[in-house]
């Protein structure tokens, strides 16, 4: 299922919206206020936001900055009467994924969303996730909570093999095969324990970063 944001505060074109996706398998939220939506985005990420210029309490191209700022690869597409040509690059400019003018056909509106999400997709591939952890492999960045958490070389190591195997128990051994230390040397034992300990501190002991005793490591989704 497609989990949509949808910000418009005309009710009559929100809920033919809403209920022509839902009828697509998407998931619509209705927010008629920028900022609820913006409430809504510090919790859950959706797949792909659709957004009306003209807002009660703002505009959409502020929205479309920050959200562009802080979550790159978000998908954006603007559903708006604004349709002057200086309007469509000022969006894209911001942000935006796509525009679409109203009125639009809702057919069409599904079918770029698809296109958005294939899009993302290739974005996505260099992410790795787990529970309300992200690791993004192009910026060599972990995430928790969409908050940047400072790591070592190692701990990121240890993280991006796990992530990498997520499902899967890794053993020690294999960690220890895997893994090296600034001057490239491979690590022993007791820095492998003491760097997970540091990592599971950092990440506040997430639930989906599991200890098979004796054994190794196991990253699960837990939600």
């Amino acid at each position: 299922m497609i989990e949509v944001y949808y910000a418009e505060d005309d009710e009559i074109i929100a809920k033919s919206v809403k209920e022509y996706l839902e009828q697509k398998n998407c998931k619509v939220t209705i927010f008629g206020a920028i900022t609820d939506i913006k409430k809504a985005l510090i919790s859950h990420l959706p797949a792909v936001i659709l957004l009306d210029w003209n807002m009660p309490d703002g505009h959409g191209n502020e929205l479309c900055r920050r959200i562009r700022d802080r979550w790159d690869d978000l998908p954006v597409s603007y559903l708006t009467v604004r349709g002057d040509s200086g309007d469509i690059v000022s969006g894209f400019q911001n942000g935006a994924y796509d525009y679409v003018v109203k009125p639009f056909d809702l057919a069409v509106l599904h079918s770029r969303i698809l296109a958005l999400l294939r899009r993302a997709k290739g974005a996505e591939a260099m992410k790795l996730f787990c529970d309300d952890l992200m690791l993004d492999k192009e910026k060599a960045a972990v995430y928790y909570q969409q908050q940047e958490v400072i790591v070592s070389q190692l701990e990121y190591q240890l993280l991006q093999l796990l992530l990498e195997n997520k499902g899967k128990t890794v053993t020690r051994r294999q960690l220890l095969e895997q893994i090296w230390d600034n001057s490239g040397n491979y690590v022993n034992d007791n820095t492998l324990t003491v760097s997970m300990k540091r990592l599971r501190e950092k990440l506040h002991h997430p639930l989906c970063l599991k200890t098979i005793r004796s054994f190794g490591y196991r990253m699960e989704d837990t939600k």
